[in-house]
């Protein structure tokens, strides 16, 4: 199949084109019209989706590109069924955007999966082996799935999980390049891998569970970042955290009004089995907490409150360690991937309270009630050190795309991979 050739113009189209259009296409050849320099990105998004709308399934990027311009354009123009469709400029940029490209590729079809085809332990396997791919020599890793979890201690992920048939699984991947079994751990990436979020009994609608495959997002999400990382020269101890599950509803499932004790003595009282990704996370923060490392991530798709509060184009940003914020906020903006932080103090840990627990899972309303992200925010602080030092909380706001836009299309994204990446090479 021939490739269509792709341009960048700062002229402005023929006269016989409408005002406002930024795509000309002739022949074999298509040029994209920068009539607005200040915001050219945007203008290769929406050409690239054009595109991709008109039914064009093989370009090459020609003449002269700015790295960024030819991400935004293979961001836009990749979909679920057309992928490494795209030619690189002949520069030296390739590599890195081939890197970046593996990265996108393999968070976004993951999250796209199908949960029939991706239960917890697929999703633990699947994200380790292709870790392995990347470099087989320094990933070594071990699991806890169904009653090994709450053998363990890991009682967030068992008691979300057990309501399925298909148990759940904390899986930790231990990426060291230095050969030293004694090296201490840099970082550790903490994901919510909840592959198919029904609510438990505290049901979503129909609606609200027809996009729930992507729940298992955040997990998604930090492989793809570390496995960048990796792509771009990591030679940093970095542990992996995934803390995966199915949430349905069964004669085993967990209910309303459960207490769970955490390995840090913590309980909680469960007021909504929606508000499940928190208690997952819990024993993930724990177990990165006990490693040492002076920087913990972790990424989740965790409230539609982050949703509402900052749209499908931002990522939250939650943080006590208010530098640590503002740095990784920096690497956001450095590499093109738009986030915002959102209040969290001490004080939100006790939002949520309870009469029978230390702390409740949520407020007992619709949606968590108001400064329902920050909520959960304050709840997860409760399992990192007590000043939250090193540790930063992102919600993914911005990961799926339940309808196309004019700027991206259907399904995950995968934003968020080069920040955390960046982060884990920085700090």
């Amino acid at each position: 199949m021939s490739r269509l050739s792709v341009f960048i113009s700062n002229q402005a189209p023929a006269d016989y084109y409408s005002a406002g259009t930024v795509l000309s296409i002739n022949g074999q050849t298509a040029q994209i019209h920068l009539a607005d320099p200040q915001n050219d990105l945007d203008q290769i998004k929406k050409a690239a989706r054009s595109l991709d709308n008109s039914g064009v399934m093989q370009v090459e990027l020609s003449g002269s590109w700015q790295i960024e311009q030819q991400w935004a354009f293979a961001q836009s123009f990749t979909t679920t069924t057309k992928q490494n469709h795209i030619k690189w400029c002949d520069d030296n940029n390739a590599n890195e955007l081939s890197h970046r490209y593996q990265a996108m590729i393999f968070t976004r079809n993951i999250i796209n999966a199908t949960p029939e085809d991706l239960s917890p332990e697929i999703l633990a396997n699947t994200c380790q082996d292709w870790l392995t791919s990347i470099d087989a020599k320094h990933i070594t890793s071990k699991k806890w799935v169904g009653e090994a979890l709450k053998e363990q201690g890991w009682m967030g992920i068992y008691h979300v999980g057990r309501g399925s048939t298909r148990p759940p699984v904390l899986i930790e991947i231990d990426y060291n390049p230095t050969g030293d079994n004694n090296a201490p751990i840099s970082a550790c990436l903490v994901g919510k891998g909840i592959t198919f979020d029904s609510g438990g009994y505290s049901i979503k609608s129909s609606e609200g569970m027809l996009s729930m495959k992507c729940d298992m997002g955040g997990a998604a999400t930090v492989t793809g970042a570390l496995g960048l990382a990796i792509l771009r020269g990591l030679k940093k101890r970095v542990k992996l955290f995934l803390c995966c599950a199915e949430n349905l509803i069964s004669g085993h499932a967990y209910k309303l009004g459960d207490v769970i004790t955490y390995k840090n003595g913590t309980t909680v009282e469960v007021v909504n089995t929606d508000a499940e990704g928190r208690l997952v996370l819990a024993d993930g923060l724990m177990a990165a907490t006990e490693t040492g490392a002076e920087l913990i991530i972790d990424a989740a798709t965790l409230t539609g409150a982050a949703m509402v509060a900052l749209g499908e184009e931002y990522n939250a940003f939650f943080a006590l360690d208010k530098a640590l914020q503002q740095r990784v906020l920096d690497y956001s903006a450095q590499e093109f991937e738009p986030s915002w932080g959102l209040p969290l103090e001490k004080w939100h840990q006790n939002k949520c309270p309870s009469a029978f627990a230390d702390t409740a899972n949520s407020k007992a309303q619709k949606g968590g009630g108001g400064g329902g992200a920050s909520n959960a925010a304050g709840f997860l602080s409760r399992f990192v050190n007590e000043a939250g030092k090193g540790w930063l909380h992102i919600d993914l706001a911005a990961a799926y795309n339940a309808s196309g836009t004019v700027h991206m299309p259907i399904g995950a994204t995968a934003q968020g991979i080069r920040t955390i990446a960046r982060a884990l090479l920085e700090e």
